[in-house]
């Protein structure tokens, strides 16, 4: 009876050791993404010249508990920072214009640093020891699987035979084989469903990878749209500038002085 109560405990145990592991420490490795996406921002700041400063004063103050600048909060601060200081470009004169130039400007860089933070190599090397994780714990849920087949196999060789119904022990016999049988059968369930929540896991990190380049590629469409609009812009001041000139040089008579 000892070596059948150790046999059950086993088995019990062989169940519970797959699911109480764990893959690793997601605040730890969601820091270290923050991390990456504030060092993108610093070292790029100078796609905002020249409010590199302004820019800094407000990523800063737009950044959460989770170390990741809020981008419609940075835009704002950065947008009114610059209609109250009335600061414009050499282009840009209206500073309102201007505001919103350098605020989407400020959401395109916050966009392409969490993009850098997912796709940079310490994001690739992030997502490939998770990965790596995974793959080993599921090999690690097969020898399980398989150390509990050959046991429940080795009970029913041991038990299997014909056992006289009046043996004392017929009943919990019978009992030891029918339990075996159906935690072999829970663990091989627990194994496929881990495989199934590992595939999930995999094509969900790959599609987060389609987002951040779904994501990029409405940046540049923004960017190339604002440089657009600001070429637009330039071509018509320089329009006027050259229609003022012309009509300076006319007097009311249409006449050259």
């Amino acid at each position: 009876m000892k070596k059948i109560f150790i046999i059950t405990s086993f088995l019990s145990l062989i169940i519970t050791l797959p699911a109480t592991a764990q893959l690793g420490q997601v605040w730890t490795d969601f820091q270290s993404y923050s991390a990456d996406l504030q060092n993108h921002l610093r070292n790029n700041l100078n796609e905002l010249n020249p409010l590199q400063i302004q820019s800094q004063s407000a990523i800063t103050g737009a950044t959460g508990e989770l170390n990741i600048p809020n981008p419609l909060g940075a835009g704002e601060i950065l947008s009114n920072d610059i209609n109250i200081n009335l600061l414009s470009s050499n282009y840009e004169t209206n500073p309102l214009i201007n505001s919103r130039v350098f605020g989407n400007e400020m959401n395109r860089l916050i966009f392409r640093s969490s993009a850098a933070g997912t796709l940079g190599n310490n994001g690739q090397l992030r997502t490939k020891i998770k990965l790596q994780n995974v793959e080993t714990e599921l090999k690690s849920i097969d020898a399980f699987a398989e150390e509990a087949d050959t046991i429940v196999g080795g009970i029913e060789n041991q038990f299997g035979g014909p056992i006289a119904s009046t043996n004392p022990l017929f009943g919990t016999l019978q009992n030891i084989l029918t339990q075996s049988r159906l935690q072999l059968q829970q663990i091989k369930i627990q194994r496929d469903q881990s495989k199934i929540i590992a595939e999930t896991l995999a094509q969900t990190i790959h599609e987060n990878q389609l987002l951040q380049y779904s994501n990029l590629n409405l940046a540049s469409i923004g960017e190339q749209i604002e440089d657009t609009n600001r070429a637009r812009r330039i071509d018509n001041s320089t329009e006027a500038a050259r229609l003022l000139r012309t009509t300076s040089q006319t007097d009311l008579f249409g006449r050259k002085p």
